[in-house]
Formats: C-alpha cells, sequence, structure tokens
C-alpha cells in the first residue's frame, strides 16, 4: 500500500477534537489522544478562538475586559500548544489548528477539511448550554463524523 492519502484505504487517518481549556476539554484531548495511539491517526486539536468585538465590547468602555479575554485566549493557545508537543513526544502525530468563530462552524470545517474520521469533544455544564444547546449536542445532530463526548 503507498505511503499517500488514498480514498477509500482501511483504517482511520484524523481524529479531531474540540479544545477550549476546560477541564472536560482537556479530558477529551486525552481520550482523543489515546485513541489516536492505538488506531495510529493523526490528531488535530482545533481551537476555535472568540472573535474580537460583539456585544460584550460595546459594553467594555475601559477594553480591560477585551484585553484580559484576549490574555486568556493567548494562555489557552500555549497550553494547548504544549500538550501537541507532548503528543509529539509520546509518538501521537498532533497538529493545532486556531481560528476565530463559532466553535460548531470551526470544528466542522476543519473535520472536513482534514477527512475526520471521527470528532470528540468534551461536555458542557453551562447552564445556559442546557437551554440554548451545547456544542456536542449540536455536533451529534448534524454532524457527519461520529461524535464522542467526553464527560
Amino acid at each position: 500500500m503507498p505511503d499517500g492519502f488514498e480514498i477509500g484505504r482501511d483504517g482511520p487517518t484524523a481524529v479531531v477534537v474540540g479544545v477550549d481549556g476546560s477541564d472536560p476539554s482537556l479530558r477529551a484531548v486525552a481520550y482523543a489522544a489515546g485513541v489516536s495511539r492505538r488506531q495510529r491517526s493523526r490528531l488535530v486539536l482545533v481551537y476555535a478562538r472568540e472573535p474580537a468585538g460583539g456585544l460584550a465590547s460595546l459594553m467594555d468602555s475601559t477594553g480591560a475586559g477585551t484585553a484580559a479575554a484576549v490574555l486568556h485566549q493567548d494562555d489557552v493557545q500555549r497550553q494547548l500548544e504544549g500538550l501537541v508537543a507532548l503528543g509529539a513526544a509520546e509518538g501521537v502525530p498532533a497538529e493545532l489548528v486556531v481560528r476565530s468563530g463559532d466553535p460548531y462552524q470551526v470544528l466542522s470545517a476543519v473535520a472536513h477539511e482534514v477527512r475526520a474520521d471521527s470528532v470528540v469533544v468534551g461536555s458542557s455544564s453551562s447552564i445556559g448550554h442546557r437551554i440554548a444547546g451545547s456544542l456536542a449536542v449540536r455536533l451529534v445532530r448534524r454532524a457527519r463524523w461520529p461524535v464522542t463526548v467526553v464527560p
């Protein structure tokens, strides 16, 4: 079998995991890394940063809240870069994709681009997500890939 990509070949090629720095998302990364290692597939971590601006920035007259949010997102991104390096050291080919936008849209787009075999996300305990629907529920209802939700 050739080493390059071949549509229809047996075996997994990529596991995509959505991560935002929360405990459930970090557990999802650990689960996805184990799956990737066992299946000898590529691990793609996807971090959807909140776009600058929006309603919150209109209410933030000093800009302190926006600056704090950006610093937090930078910290999360650095933490995820460390996880990718750790995965590589453990023999799991991993990469980090960082984009701005709606997490569902970003995760779906990346999964489509890398021809993901599965998508892994952490569960949400936010009360707002119980009303409006969480990322996991949206993925399960609309996605084209098997979705694993890690508690």
